[in-house]
């Protein structure tokens, strides 16, 4: 299983802000666990389509450091639609 994180693409308040999506909504908590994020950062259904944590450039590149693929923006779309896929089977 994977974890991947976009490119830090828009700020608010004053700081960048990107996605944290994993093949595994457990393998997500649990990395972001690792990096620290706390589990009410959680965005999932039915909130939002797909379970994500929103995570600001400092945490992305902690989390490329525990070794989250980097994906550009074409490649999130892909993850996001295929995780998606696997909670409506």
């Amino acid at each position: 299983m994977a974890v991947y994180v976009d490119d830090a693409l828009w700020r608010w308040h004053g700081l960048r802000w990107c996605h944290l999506l994993a093949d595994d909504t457990d393998e997500l908590h649990r990395f972001a666990a690792q990096l620290g994020v706390q589990r009410s950062s959680y965005q999932g259904p039915p909130r939002t389509s797909a379970p994500h944590y929103d995570l600001t450039g400092f945490e992305r590149d902690r989390a490329i450091g525990l070794g989250a693929v980097i994906c550009s923006r074409e490649d999130i779309v892909w993850v996001l639609r295929r995780v998606r896929g696997k909670r409506a089977a």
